[in-house]
Formats: structure tokens, C-alpha cells, sequence
């Protein structure tokens, strides 16, 4: 009997999670596995780029987890530089472009993985294509804006100007900055990390100003102006002109489906493949999808959305090879998680914002604490904020946001596991969470927090 073949697209976290966890089910001889990657890496860490760009993370190899040649020894054909063009998933079959011979041909499946991840977001303005702009989504992005930092030499006065200041925005605007950068972050929101409410937002901005980057909210660019060579030399906004060297673009991904699409594959609203719990596409018995281009389940406000994290693309493909691989696996959904940091600033936040929570018909309460991340008369005891949502009738957690200094991200998992459990905030004050001034004051600051959000409940009423 002719063993089923494999198909996977796309050869980063949750595609090669997806063909190790199947090989790990069956062997060679029941599934043969085609893996398609159209870049020079597989198995990397993206998330990590930032660090290796700043320095902190010492060389691009530290951040990959698997090699090409690690996958093809584990009996995965694996095709590095091949991009694939067409689907047909009437005929089963997929077809791919060698980047580096020219040649194209067509492989047929009988099951297949679509982990075709996210693009960067890239204004069609002037002069975004000019040397010196830069994304940041893949390995060779980071190592051709290491290769733009390097061709700059040592010069009196560098300046990098970030656009957009989320997540990847804010990591970068650090890592700029220990590259001896003057930094600025052009903004188009109210505040900084536009994932936190505009009032947790401003503790980020004021920290980033006293960190020594300047931040400049309100400011739409309209255009990238160059220099006689053609480099970047300003960016243009509506709010004026900045002086660059280098330009780093953190606007944020959008799910890489242009192939899905053209397929007829289903799509949800923030255009990510739309799968069910198995991470099977919806209405394709044969095709699976994860990582970053399909939307997943928001178990708070009972909506898809789309998250690129590392996290979840890692367990789609978990929960994917699992499913091919004969045995079971489902996805339940996110209750969207995340951490970050600027410099020595810490910011989580997992749940609603509180326009979440109003755009699905919510009624909310909320409280704001200010507490330390140890018992305030331990050496290095610093300043932390929590803000906490509760529905306002029944209590039930609806969102959590932290910002601080060192030891206070990481409590957001307390609540990350909270929102899971569908948890009311008053059952979150008995919660029995580790204490040792070290660590934590006696009342650590999410139950502070919870304690508030009860009395702000009860204030309320119904």
C-alpha cells in the first residue's frame, strides 16, 4: 500500500511542528512529507529578532531551533528556497516556484498543511522601498537591517526613526537605542501599545521618554524622503519631518493568505484562515492551517481574531500533526496574551481593552492599582501598575493589563489562567499565589487588583 503524502507550506513554527509532530506518528513508510520553505531558514524564532538586532542575543544561529538539515534527517524532504505559487484543492496538488533554478513544477498531496504565516504591514507611500527602510518579520529582514546598521559605520550623530508603536515598535526602539541610535517613535494612536488602554499606554510613553526616546503620538507618515544616494535621509508625517539614518517599520503583520484566497479557502474578518477546533480549514476535509495566517477563537469576547505569536503557531502545528498523524488533537482558543518589554519596562496584558469589551456588548467595571513587584522594604522593589476589567453584573474576569519593572510581566499568566477558567474576579482574591518578600508583597498586585474590581462590582450593581 502507497504511503499518503504531506504537503506542508511553509517551513517555519507551525509548519514544521505540524511535519515533526505527524513523522513522530508515523513513519516514512505510511507518510511521506513535503515541506516547502521559500526563505533561507526554518524553525526560527521571529520574536527573537529584535534581541539579536540590539545585541543581546550574540549570533542569528542562536535563534533557530531547528536546521533544514536537522528536519531531512528525520525522513521530512524539505525544500529550502521554493515557494509555492498555486493551489488547486480540487486536484490535490500544489504548485512551486525554485527560486533558485527558475523551475516550477507540480506536487500532488493527499493531505495538506497551510502555515503560510504573516506579512509585515508596508504603507504603499513614497519612498517605502528606499534603502535604509527596513521590516522585520524574517531572519534575512534582520540580517539586512544589521547589514544597513553596519554600512552606516561610526558616525557622530545616528538617528533611527521607528514607525509604529506596538509590540515589535517598542523592542526595536530599544534595540536602537543599545545600537547608540537617537530614537524616535512615530506614532499614529493616542498612546504607545495600542494593545493596552490609552491610560496604561501613557505609563509606557512616559517611561520611553525617560529612557531617552522620543515618542511622537498622532503622527500619520505620509512619506519617506531620500538623499542624493537614494538612502533615507526623513521620514514625512502629518505632523512633520523627522531626520533618519535608518528606518525601522513596527506597524504591525497581516496573515499571509493572497495564495489561500485565490484557492477559494474561507477567510474570516481580519483575514486569516478560518479553521475548526482540529485546525482543519472549514469545509475542507483534507486541508489543515496554523500559526499566523488563521484567525483563532477569543474565548472572552467569542470572536476570531488574528494574533501572531510563536506560542500559538507552535501548538497549531502540534494540535495539526497530531490529526494527520493519526491521533487527536483540537485548539480551543486564545484568551490573547502578551508580553513585552522597553529596556528594563515590563508590558503584559492578556483579555479585553475596554473597547473590546464594549465593541461585544459588554458592561464593565474597572480598577487600577499601583503596588511593587516585592514587599516594598526588600532592595530593589520597584513600581508596578495593574489595571483589571470585570463584567459589571456577574464579576467575571474580562481582562487584565501590567505594566512595571522587572518581576512584572509574568504575573499576567495569573490571569491568562483566570480568563481560561472562566473565573469571577471574587474568587480571585482567595487565590493562593506564592509569597516571599522577594517576589511579592503579601498582597501580591493582582490580588490587589481583584480585591478593588470586587468593590468596584458591588459599587456598581446590576
Amino acid at each position: 500500500m502507497a504511503a499518503e503524502r504531506l504537503v506542508v507550506i511553509g517551513g517555519d513554527a507551525a509548519g514544521m511542528s505540524a511535519a515533526s509532530q505527524a513523522r513522530r506518528l508515523k513513519g516514512a513508510d505510511a507518510l511521506e512529507i513535503v515541506a516547502f520553505e521559500r526563505g533561507h531558514f526554518t524553525s526560527y524564532s521571529a520574536c527573537g529578532i529584535p534581541y539579536w538586532v540590539s545585541g543581546d542575543v550574540e549570533a542569528r544561529d542562536d535563534l533557530i531551533a531547528r536546521t533544514p538539515k536537522e528536519h531531512r534527517e528525520r525522513d521530512i524532504d524539505l525544500r529550502m528556497r521554493t515557494e509555492v505559487t498555486e493551489l488547486d484543492v480540487p486536484g490535490r496538488r500544489v504548485k512551486a516556484l525554485d527560486r533558485e533554478s527558475g523551475e516550477t513544477y507540480w506536487t500532488g498531496y493527499d493531505k495538506l498543511v497551510i502555515a503560510t504565516g504573516a506579512r509585515p504591514v508596508r504603507p504603499a507611500l513614497p519612498g517605502m522601498d528606499a534603502p535604509g527602510v527596513h521590516g522585520v518579520q524574517t531572519l534575512d529582514d534582520g540580517q539586512a537591517l544589521l547589514d544597513s546598521l553596519d554600512a552606516l559605520g561610526a558616525r557622530e550623530s545616528r538617528r533611527a526613526v521607528v514607525v509604529g508603536a506596538g509590540y515589535i515598535g517598542v523592542e526595536m526602539a530599544e534595540a536602537m537605542l543599545k545600537r547608540g541610535f537617537e530614537v524616535t517613535v512615530l506614532n499614529r494612536g493616542e498612546q504607545p501599545m495600542a494593545t493596552l488602554d490609552p491610560d496604561m499606554g501613557r505609563l509606557v510613553h512616559d517611561a520611553m521618554d525617560g529612557l531617552g526616546i522620543t515618542t511622537v503620538n498622532g503622527a500619520a507618515v505620509t512619506g519617506i524622503l531620500t538623499g542624493p544616494d537614494g538612502r533615507v535621509r526623513e521620514v514625512e508625517t502629518d505632523a512633520g519631518r523627522y531626520p533618519a539614518d535608518i528606518v525601522v517599520l513596527g506597524i504591525g503583520v497581516e496573515p499571509e493568505t493572497a495564495l489561500a484566497r485565490g484557492a477559494g479557502l474561507p477567510v474570516g474578518p481580519h483575514g486569516g484562515l478560518l479553521t475548526d477546533l482540529s485546525m482543519r480549514v472549514v469545509g475542507h476535509e483534507n486541508v489543515w492551517a496554523g500559526g499566523d495566517c488563521v484567525e483563532v477563537l477569543d474565548l472572552v469576547a467569542g470572536r476570531t481574531r488574528h494574533i501572531a505569536l510563536g506560542t500559538h503557531a507552535n501548538k497549531h502545528g502540534q494540535v495539526i500533526g497530531s490529526n494527520v498523524g493519526g491521533g487527536y488533537g483540537t485548539f480551543p482558543g486564545v484568551v490573547g496574551t502578551a508580553v513585552s518589554k522597553v529596556c528594563d519596562l515590563e508590558i503584559a496584558r492578556t483579555g479585553l481593552r475596554e473597547k473590546d469589551a464594549r465593541a461585544v456588548g459588554l458592561r464593565y467595571v474597572t480598577a487600577t492599582i499601583e503596588s511593587t513587584q516585592r514587599a516594598g522594604y526588600y532592595p530593589g522593589a520597584r513600581p508596578m501598575t495593574v489595571k483589571m476589567i470585570a463584567e459589571r453584573r456577574t464579576g467575571r474576569l474580562l481582562g487584565v493589563q501590567i505594566v512595571g519593572r522587572e518581576g512584572s510581566a509574568k504575573r499576567v499568566d495569573v490571569a491568562a489562567v483566570a480568563l481560561t477558567a472562566g473565573m469571577a474576579v471574587e474568587q480571585m482574591t482567595a487565590l493562593d499565589l506564592g509569597y516571599a518578600p522577594p517576589f511579592s508583597p503579601v498582597w501580591d498586585p493582582v490580588l490587589v487588583a481583584a480585591r478593588k474590581t470586587v468593590t468596584a462590582v458591588r459599587g456598581a450593581g446590576s
